[in-house]
């Protein structure tokens, strides 16, 4: 990358300095970010100084927390020198991941990319998405490995947002005929009552956050044009029966709201050359009182076989505002205690 470390780190629990020199005063900028933010976030999370001497970055601290900042600084200036930007989310993620995952060895390598530190990157047409934590990396992993996966966890942990990025590099790669997503259309609990329009127009604010999700990853006129052409499908999971999916990339979205017959049949929808996605949530069912979740049931039916890999994360793996990490701790401390 061009960087060099003109003081090596000592010892762990020495405060000492680690100097770094950067050949690009241009890229230093950004890695700096507006008013220094980007290095005020690593000093945060990190617990240690970060000065900025014409071209050089001082990282003072204790011998881990100064290795681990002189490597994030150096992973980080390393995408810029890629023509690619940063913002707080890839820094979050950068310090989370750190150094960890080398020597992942995932296939299709025609599909993903592995950077420095076993890194994970994949590509769509608008963006490219990276795993921000090792729970996260190792879900995009079984994503590319297995036929049936499934992502359990919290809000905000990235279970659908990834299963939809892995879905379009699938699809622009050629490897699947077409995309389909899924959630159950049930209301998380409240009445609703009658919603106007056609099917489409009924059912959509239930699919919304697959289409935001699409929208991330597909310019707006070509996705248009695929939902057109039934190469991309939205649909409620009661829609699902007696359908055969075949060459498919099939996700199904909030499963922990499917019925235990819903599940079932979902899941034998699995065609020839498919691959099917189950993401939720165990403690957001919005199921009325007494209806056991399919999610619950799968996963207890179906763990030990073969090409099926089961997927966890927890609070640690938010990646939405921090706050919404702490939310979710609360909520389960309290549940914990009743």
């Amino acid at each position: 990358m061009g960087i060099s470390a003109l003081t090596p780190p000592t010892n762990a629990g020495d405060v000492h300095e680690t100097l770094l020199e950067f050949p690009d005063n241009r890229l230093l900028i950004d890695l700096c970010g507006e008013f220094d933010r980007n290095l005020a976030q690593i000093e945060h999370k990190l617990d240690v100084h970060i000065l900025r001497r014409g071209n050089q970055l001082a990282v003072v601290g204790e011998g881990d927390a100064r290795g681990r900042a002189v490597v994030v600084l150096q992973e980080l200036y390393g995408k810029l020198e890629a023509g690619r930007g940063i913002d707080a989310g890839d820094i979050d993620g950068t310090i989370r991941l750190g150094d960890s995952g080398k020597g992942t060895g995932i296939r299709d390598g025609d599909q993903m990319e592995l950077f420095k530190g076993g890194r994970v990157e994949i590509n769509t047409r608008k963006k490219l998405v990276e795993p921000r934590t090792e729970a996260q990396k190792t879900y995009v992993q079984a994503l590319y490995r297995n036929e049936l996966a499934f992502g359990i966890g919290p809000a905000g942990t990235g279970k659908t947002y990834l299963a939809v990025a892995v879905a379009v590099n699938m699809f622009i790669g050629g490897h699947v005929d077409k995309i389909i997503l899924s959630r159950p259309a049930v209301e998380a609990g409240e009445r609703l009552g009658f919603l106007p329009g056609d099917m489409k127009e009924k059912v959509d604010p239930y699919m919304q956050p697959l289409y935001d999700a699409l929208h991330d990853f597909l310019p707006g006129k070509q996705l248009a044009r695929l939902i057109e052409e039934k190469q991309i499908e939205i649909a409620p999971l009661a829609f699902m029966r007696g359908r055969t999916l075949a060459n498919a990339f099939v996700v199904l979205d909030e499963a922990q709201n499917a019925t235990t017959m819903q599940m079932k049949m979902f899941l034998t929808r699995l065609g020839e050359g498919s691959r099917m996605v189950i993401t939720g949530d165990r403690s957001q069912v919005d199921l009325p009182r007494g209806v056991a979740s399919g999610l619950a049931d799968a996963e207890a039916l179906l763990k030990g076989i073969d090409n099926i890999a089961f997927n966890y994360f927890t609070s640690k793996d938010v990646v939405r505002h921090p706050l919404v990490a702490r939310i979710i701790e609360a909520y389960d401390k309290a549940d914990a205690k009743a």
